[in-house]
């Protein structure tokens, strides 16, 4: 059975990379066109779409540094309690958000 840590992970890892070809295949486009980025009456501008994926690319990045916080509390023997209270994180919390810092109660 895989690891829910890892598995998260390497996820993060898929979505950074995916973004990253996603951001190089924008930036590329938008070298290769010729058109009126500013006033593109087509609707979205490429340097709208660029921020867009820069944005998610960030989401990604996040993510994936809370795993690796995750990893550190588990191997130093903390993952599992709530970084506000002191108190266990309910499994099924755990479960669903594998990186999670805070318990339910302080979540809210």
């Amino acid at each position: 059975m895989t690891d829910p840590l890892d598995a998260e992970r390497a996820a993060a890892l898929a979505q950074i990379e995916s973004l990253t070809r996603e951001f190089d295949e924008v930036v590329a486009a938008s070298k290769a066109s010729n058109a009126d980025d500013e006033h593109d009456p087509e609707g979205a501008t490429i340097a709208f779409e660029r921020q867009q994926v820069v944005a998610l690319l960030d989401q990604a990045r996040r993510r994936l540094d809370d795993v690796d916080a995750a990893l550190a509390r588990r191997d130093a023997g903390g993952y599992g309690t709530c970084e506000t209270c002191g108190g266990p994180i309910a499994a099924e919390r755990l479960a669903a958000r594998p990186a999670a810092r805070t318990c339910i109660s302080c979540a809210r």
